[in-house]
């Protein structure tokens, strides 16, 4: 046991010892993909009818004069430093507006994985049921038409059948204008309930169940697919056999010995798919105007604010990074078949 553990130790330093690597390419990309992409920050901040005195002065403060490999060197100083920067159209803190943007991506992102599992996750198990039948074939065209439907417009559809058609859901927004959001962790759902506001928490999930219904109705074909195949591998093993041939009633066998390691590959895909939705919905939070981490580099992007866009691709590739770290241990800790 204590060998195992230094293994994992092992592993685990080693893999946390490559993130300064990873990270210091996707910065150093960012930059350069910045520089070279068309396009002026100063037109973009003054427009393009300012008098050269004014845009002279807004490069020299921007440090935007200087050459690139100093404009590279300091880059790269502040990010060691946590210093992400001004933004270029706000002159507000890049860190504090990714903080504050931040709880929205997370909260979208968590109801929408366990609307994925409730969906998906009796489908898988509908089908492996029904193998081979028709409702089999239907999960199965399910998972794959579910993963093909490109999020921004599955988010359309849903907003005109349930917003403009049927009028049930808001169109967009996370909480309602007018209304005094609760501000205690920057998550509504949680702040709700620790504030014991019940209207501000019937808003909040009124706003949110759209997107996330929607997000994890567009998710949910991964997890029943993956569901449904590792399940059905884990039964043709030669331990489930053997089970059978014991007496075992087949509910014990699928509860206590081949759902365990069917999940084992699921959690795997549902750490990607954390780390797709932390970088992926960029369009989907556009459609629904979701004030999360997406919309914000959106509006940067369009802005030409380099400092915005620098920020939150290196914040969220930690993000991801850091995420993948950890399931890959987690992995390597329940499963003892993988060699580190």
């Amino acid at each position: 046991m204590s060998r195992n553990l230094n293994k994992l130790f092992n592993y685990s330093l080693l893999k946390i010892s490559l993130i300064p690597l990873m990270l210091w390419i996707i910065s150093s990309l960012v930059f350069i993909l910045l520089r070279v992409a068309p396009g002026d920050p100063v037109d973009a901040i003054l427009g393009s009818g300012a008098n050269e005195f004014s845009r002279e002065m807004l490069r020299n403060k921007l440090g935007l004069n200087e050459s690139l490999i100093n404009q590279y060197f300091s880059y790269i100083n502040d990010i060691l430093h946590l210093n992400f920067g001004l933004s270029l159209s706000t002159q507000e803190k890049v860190l504090n507006i990714i903080l504050k943007s931040l709880p929205a991506s997370l909260e979208l992102g968590f109801f929408s994985i366990i609307s994925a599992m409730l969906i998906g996750f009796p489908l898988g198990f509908l089908g492996l049921r029904n193998k081979g039948k028709k409702t089999d074939y239907f999960v199965r065209i399910f998972g794959i038409v579910s993963y093909a439907i490109p999020p921004f417009w599955g988010a359309m559809v849903t907003q005109l059948l349930f917003s403009v058609y049927l009028n049930i859901s808001p169109i967009g927004g996370r909480f309602p204008i007018f209304q005094q959001q609760p501000q205690i962790t920057g998550f509504i759902v949680l702040d709700s309930i620790l504030s014991n506001n019940i209207v501000a928490l019937k808003d909040g999930l009124y706003h949110l169940a759209l997107p996330s219904i929607t997000l994890g109705f567009l998710l949910s074909g991964i997890f029943s697919r993956s569901l449904r195949v590792n399940l059905d591998k884990s039964l043709k093993s030669d331990y489930v056999n053997a089970a059978f041939c014991r007496g075992i009633s087949r509910k014990k066998i699928i509860i206590n010995h081949a759902l365990p390691n069917a999940l084992l590959p699921i959690v795997t895909i549902s750490g990607l798919t954390i780390a797709t939705l932390a970088g992926g919905t960029l369009l989907f939070e556009v459609t629904f105007s979701w004030p999360g981490i997406a919309l914000r580099l959106h509006e940067a992007i369009s802005q030409r604010d380099y400092t915005l866009v620098q920020g939150i691709v290196i914040f969220t590739s930690l993000l991801i990074v850091s995420l993948n770290l950890f399931v890959d241990i987690l992995i390597a800790y329940l499963d003892p078949r993988i060699d580190y």
